[in-house]
């Protein structure tokens, strides 16, 4: 009588070892196929690893309404997105704030730029809180029409939503920008094979 719930629970064991069904993994961390996010149904678009030098510093997963192959099309597409990240290694979080606020001056003409200063001033003090990121830490950015930009550390929501548009776009351009981050997590999150 044992050997079947024996049988039971390894083969939960092996489910809950290979992460949720329809799941992409990278690096470890399982991002699902699909996802509701404040009752719109969203897909994952793509999802990559940051490198620096040789080192993995996070996973990326990105998510659309519907599926997208350049950037254009990621930033022109109406309704909520979602861009989830997961530390690699532990980070400097203040550190990663500067390096994102780097990230979107590399990625953003001037005069956006300068109305930008007061949403990025308050990202990066957001991240300044944080201390340090861990491995294994999460943090996303959402974006909706009527909601805006929020983000997420840890599962909590840091602060009201950033309103503009722009700013979400200038985020996702550190990623898909035309100077990104890193050039295969770009290629990874707009779904193009490695």
């Amino acid at each position: 009588m044992k050997f079947p719930r024996m049988c039971g629970l390894a083969l939960a064991g092996l489910l809950l070892a290979v992460g949720p069904v329809g799941a992409v993994t990278v690096a470890g961390v399982a991002y699902a196929d699909s996802m509701e996010m404040q009752g719109a149904p969203l897909l994952l678009n793509g999802a990559g690893v940051r490198y620096k030098a040789v080192f993995k510093v996070y996973s990326a997963g990105l998510y659309l309404s519907k599926k997208a192959s350049t950037p254009e099309e990621v930033m022109a597409m109406p309704g909520p997105k979602r861009i989830s990240i997961t530390m690699l290694r532990e980070i400097d979080a203040n550190e990663l704030g500067k390096l994102f606020t780097r990230g979107v001056e590399d990625n953003t003409g001037r005069a956006e730029l300068s109305k930008l200063v007061p949403s990025l001033f308050r990202m990066g003090q957001v991240f300044a809180e944080q201390k340090k990121l861990l491995p294994g830490d999460n943090f996303v950015l959402e974006w909706t029409p009527a909601g805006g930009t929020l983000l997420f550390v840890k599962g909590k929501q840091q602060g009201e939503a950033f309103p503009e548009a722009e700013f979400f776009n200038a985020l996702l351009r550190i990623w898909l920008g035309p100077s990104p981050a890193d050039w295969k997590l770009k290629d990874a999150l707009l779904g193009k094979p490695a």
